[in-house]
């Protein structure tokens, strides 16, 4: 009798275990159905995320492209700072504080992208003494219209007294140092020493 209840219970708990089995399989199948829309959730939350990095690493770019030494103006700008043509359109007089360079300069010029380095670096080299002002001749039509600008790039140097002058194309840094120096900044070269006198 005992070993017939033995196997009894045995046969009992295995047809249990099956059941439990058999019951568990189709527990993880109903779930793997729902399981492509869960991945397709993750997958698009990871698309998300990444989108949000890529908007992040072009955020930056865009800040550290706009970041620039030089300064762009506009035409209002160019009243407000450098001379109101408008009001006095025959008499030249000088609005900054410091002397500036002007750059009428377009986006698909070639000389235009090999200067625009150097007018940054120069920015930088004469900070606090001049101002190098750049100006898109394109948007900026009537303001180019005022100096006559029809090459590019063209560079316009307003001392702090006396009419500007204007130079065409491309300078090397040297050229534009001397002219910085001793047109804008008004330095000349300093004078020899004596000559000693033997008595």
């Amino acid at each position: 009798m005992s070993m017939k209840r033995l196997v009894l219970t045995f046969i009992t708990s295995f047809a249990i275990f099956l059941l439990a089995i058999a019951g568990s399989s189709t527990q993880q199948v109903s779930p793997s159905k729902k399981s492509p829309s869960k991945t397709q959730t993750s997958v698009k939350k990871t698309s998300k995320s990444k989108s949000t990095t890529v908007l992040k690493k072009d955020t930056a770019k865009t800040v550290v492209a706009e970041k620039h030494n030089c300064i762009y103006i506009t035409k209002a700008d160019f009243i407000k700072r450098v001379d109101n043509f408008e009001q006095d359109p025959n008499n030249w007089k000088y609005l900054g504080d410091k002397p500036c360079i002007i750059d009428f300069y377009t986006t698909w010029c070639g000389p235009c992208r090999m200067l625009a380095p150097i007018l940054e670096e120069l920015a930088k080299e004469y900070e606090g003494k001049i101002y190098i002002y750049k100006a898109d001749a394109e948007k900026e039509a009537d303001l180019a219209r005022v100096f006559q600008v029809q090459a590019y790039p063209t560079l316009v140097f307003c001392s702090m007294t006396g009419n500007p002058q204007m130079s065409k194309g491309a300078l090397p840094k040297e050229q534009l140092v001397e002219i910085i120096e001793q047109t804008l900044l008004k330095k000349q070269a300093p004078a020899p020493p004596p000559l000693l006198q033997r008595r």
